[in-house]
């Protein structure tokens, strides 16, 4: 990967199609009600990108990716796809592709077992979790194992925070129940963990103060942008990416739901000083990537 040859960094994207076979039955229907709220017509036809397909679009615009599935299975009901799989073809698009997994926590040490040989074989840099998809809250002590695990290979955290628009619209919102993904549980991740990279991803609708405030408070929480266009940021959270977070915020776009394009078109719009605008979009992340 050529750092300087890339624009920016993107921390926050799905490999959202199957690696290892056909859709799950629901799976369609929920992409569809996604499609619908992120205004994504991909999505709502079925056509959303492979992996490979994802190297390219972002290779096209010089832009690097974070990349990751999430392992709901056991909550919502879908076939989680193999972390091995996501992290061979990253490592086949290397020059753009950053390898993160998902482990559901509730695996326990089975699952921090299989967290350090996915580091340690395949080179993955990060874990991402979402309370919501996977019902529980980040400060259950089931999930500690895990994060030992994450925290003595030297990974970073990824945790979904806030309501973006996951299971919007559906019965019963699909059984997923929001307050799972309060900002406020990561405050005792960070206490308990404080030297594992913890990242709060998207704007933390409805709770943004509390994020800045965990952000703040702890020297390894860290804010990724995704999920959201940057026309509906609330003020205070533009305050605070050109002010005392600024080394803290992160560019993501939460595709494929919302495209780089989109985010990036969106975020010049925004009154973002001159010399934060390289922090957000590249210089943070790379940081704490060790791509520097």
């Amino acid at each position: 990967m050529n750092l300087d040859e890339l624009v920016a960094i993107d921390f926050h994207t799905h490999a959202e199609e199957p690696c290892c076979g056909p859709r799950d039955d629901g799976y369609d229907e929920f992409q569809a009600a996604m499609a619908k709220y992120f205004r994504n017509p991909a999505g709502a036809q079925g056509m959303l990108p492979t992996i490979p397909e994802t190297a390219a679009y972002y290779r096209e615009r010089k832009i690097a990716a974070v990349i990751f599935a999430v392992d709901c299975e056991r909550e919502v009901g879908f076939r989680r796809y193999a972390n091995e799989e996501i992290a061979e073809v990253a490592a086949e698009n290397s020059d753009i592709l950053i390898p993160f997994a998902s482990i559901d926590p509730a695996k326990g040490k089975v699952g921090a077992r299989e967290a350090r040989r996915l580091i340690r074989d395949y080179g993955i840099k990060g874990f991402k979790f979402h309370p919501t998809m996977q019902g529980f809250y980040p400060n259950d002590r089931m999930a500690y194992d895990l994060y030992e695990a994450i925290a003595e290979e030297n990974c970073i955290a990824l945790f979904h925070t806030g309501q973006t628009g996951v299971g919007n619209g559906m019965r019963g919102g699909m059984g997923m129940r929001l307050k799972f993904s309060h900002p406020m549980y990561l405050d005792d991740v960070a206490v308990d963990f404080p030297d594992m990279p913890i990242i709060l991803a998207h704007p933390s609708f409805p709770w943004q103060e509390e994020a800045l405030s965990v952000a703040t408070h702890k020297p390894n929480v860290y804010i990724d942008l995704s999920g959201w266009s940057p026309r509906y940021f609330p003020p205070i959270l533009v305050q605070y990416i050109n002010t005392i977070l600024k080394h803290k915020m992160l560019f993501g776009s939460d595709w494929p739901a919302i495209t780089p394009d989109r985010w990036l078109s969106d975020f010049a719009q925004l009154e973002i000083r001159e010399e934060v605008v390289p922090l957000v979009l590249k210089e943070n992340a790379a940081k704490l990537l060790n791509l520097k």
